[in-house]
């Protein structure tokens, strides 16, 4: 296990080599830059700029150099933690992520656990009880998770919040506790805030979770292993959660490869319509003005998070499944 993990995280440098790579260039590829993008917003709204100003701000942000000096510059920067400059919102992309990254792990990692936390009993029930009432119910939600727009059922959750209860739900604090230090005031008002996008981006995820594990749950119940284990008498609960659950679990194990990346992709929309402090709306923000190291610097976060996740969900399924560390102890 020790080499497996050696290897994959040597193969997560490079990899992450060569994403910086194809994320630098994808996001030179549209034609113009920052600067053209900006002086295009000023002339929307019927101002000028000079071209002196203009040649000010290429030349402060190096934006005449060479894409290999420009790629090199900001590949240096990164190894000695600095991710480069936002032209858009002004500030250094280490600043922003420091700002907003604690708010985003937060809420995504709360949704992640409540998805879980739903979705496992009703899964495993659902599949026990085949056909039965709460089967159909379980069935009949997960639908309609699945089918409900994660920004439709917030603006719902904000109309009845504030029409019925005369509460408003969005962003993650109230404007007194907006830049005040942590206090247990602060956090009983995060705790007021937080439950709305948490069930929002948890809803269309534990549908999913509860239909993969009930299918595969029911493709382990009859399988002749677990009728041996009742035919010697043991107690049904028993059997279940024993081996044909662990077994079942594994599909769901593996998608952490793509429950970390969540933490800036999975919740654009909700995050705009909720107005939520997270890196979500800041990516989309970046990626319209091309803005191009702090766009590129989460976009290659997101690709490291994703590696990482792989890597957890493969150490996890080991750890629930012998066969896969059977495989494992082979390969090395």
């Amino acid at each position: 296990m020790t080499a497996f993990i050696l290897r994959r995280l040597v193969a997560i440098v490079l990899t992450l080599l060569a994403l910086s790579v194809v994320v630098f260039v994808v996001i030179q590829l549209p034609p113009g830059d920052f600067v053209t993008s900006y002086i295009a917003r000023i002339s929307g709204s019927g101002e000028s700029i000079d071209q002196g100003t203009i040649n000010a701000l290429r030349a402060q942000y190096r934006l005449d150099d060479p894409v290999i000096v420009q790629y090199w510059a900001w590949l240096k920067g990164m190894l000695v933690g600095d991710f480069g400059f936002s032209f858009e919102m002004k500030r250094p992309v280490n600043e922003i992520f420091a700002s907003r990254i604690g708010n985003s792990l937060a809420v995504e990692m709360l949704a992640v656990v409540v998805m879980w936390a739903v979705a496992i009993p009703i899964g495993i029930y659902s599949a026990v009880h085949q056909y039965s009432v709460g089967d159909y119910v379980a069935t009949i939600l997960g639908f309609l998770g699945l089918a409900l727009p994660n920004f439709l059922f917030a603006l719902v959750l904000m109309y009845i919040s504030y029409v019925w209860f005369g509460v408003t739900i969005s962003g993650l604090y109230s404007a007194e506790y907006m830049n005040a230090h942590w206090s247990l005031g602060k956090f009983l008002d995060f705790c007021s805030h937080v439950w709305a996008p948490v069930l929002v981006i948890a809803t269309a995820g534990s549908a999913q979770l509860i239909r993969v594990l009930r299918a595969n749950l029911l493709d382990e119940l009859n399988k002749p292993y677990v009728l041996t284990a009742r035919a010697k008498g043991l107690r049904k609960s028993t059997v279940i959660m024993r081996y044909p659950v662990r077994v079942a679990m594994n599909p769901l194990i593996s998608v952490v490869g793509w429950v970390l990346p969540t933490v800036i992709s999975s919740s654009f929309v909700t995050s705009i319509v909720l107005n939520l402090p997270t890196l979500s709306p800041i990516l989309l923000r970046a990626l319209l003005s091309q803005d191009m190291y702090l766009a590129g610097a989460l976009i290659l976060f997101m690709g490291f998070l994703t590696m990482m996740g792989t890597l957890i969900s493969d150490i996890l399924l080991a750890w629930v499944d012998p066969r896969i560390r059977l495989g494992m102890a082979g390969a090395n």
